[in-house]
């Protein structure tokens, strides 16, 4: 490998010697013209590479090498961090050559574009959902693949980041006393989040939330929801003390208890 990339720096440095140096890839075959651009890509010469990936794939379209210069032209956006030019390439790879062994890598590397544009979870995250989408189909693809481990990983971290976004917006509509919409997202974290963190987390808000309105009987649907969903939880001991303090209301309290008339943020009895 290194004694042909020898060969090519010094063929090409005669023809450059011998012709104009906008001439010398003129007379290159594709497979010498693939090994120049693979050259400047390995160079860190980026956008150069993107040149001459872009001629093969023009000109060379039925070679053997054009899904090959298609790939290295997402690698060299990737490269350069320009992540959704990126992710443009490698959708073409997929559409345009779909039997090319480079459709693989392709898929997981158009899932880590939106990976890497996804932002922290205060943020719209409408690229943090095509990453989950984009690595679920690489996974559920090539299940084998050497990445697979590594997509599955980040489709868990980027769940955790939709989820805590989710448990993030419950707390500040509690805080708001728009408790109908607060009772809304803890329900939506608790049933499409329910492998994270935040699960448990807004189980325990929305119990709270239920105690501040004297809910009792549907906090303590929660509470037993969340002992059995999760016995090891290190939040066991805080909805434990929560339960107790429900059981006491509803000892003391009488039949009509946990269901309040007072109005909701928009009126409405909640």
């Amino acid at each position: 490998m290194v004694a042909r990339r020898i060969i090519l720096i010094c063929t090409v440095g005669l023809l450059l010697a011998g012709c104009g140096g906008g001439d010398v890839t003129k007379v290159m075959s594709v497979e010498d013209r693939f090994a120049y651009a693979k050259t400047l890509f390995d160079d860190g010469k980026y956008l150069e590479a993107v040149n001459e990936f872009t001629v093969i794939t023009l000109q060379f379209q039925g070679s053997a090498f054009a899904a090959d210069a298609q790939y290295y032209l997402g690698e060299c956006r990737f490269a350069r961090e320009e992540y959704l030019l990126a992710a443009f390439e490698y959708s073409v790879v997929k559409r345009n050559y779909p039997a090319s062994p480079r459709v693989a890598d392709a898929q997981y590397k158009l899932g880590l574009c939106y990976y890497m544009l996804s932002p922290r979870p205060a943020l719209d995250q409408q690229y943090t959902k095509r990453a989950i989408d984009e690595l679920q189909s690489f996974v559920e693809y090539y299940p084998s693949h050497e990445k697979a481990v590594d997509a599955d990983a980040k489709i868990k971290e980027l769940t955790a980041r939709l989820a805590e976004k989710e448990y993030e917006t419950a707390r500040l509509y509690s805080t708001m006393e728009y408790y109908r919409a607060a009772l809304y997202y803890y329900d939506d974290v608790i049933e499409k989040y329910h492998d994270t963190e935040y699960a448990p987390l807004s189980s325990i808000g929305k119990v709270e939330l239920l105690i501040s309105r004297n809910r009792y009987r549907e906090a303590a649907a929660e509470s037993k929801r969340f002992l059995d969903r999760y016995p090891n939880s290190v939040l066991r001991g805080r909805m434990e003390k929560l339960k107790n303090e429900i059981d006491e209301e509803l000892k003391s309290a009488s039949p009509s208890v946990g269901r309040s008339a007072e109005p909701d943020e928009r009126g409405a009895h909640f």
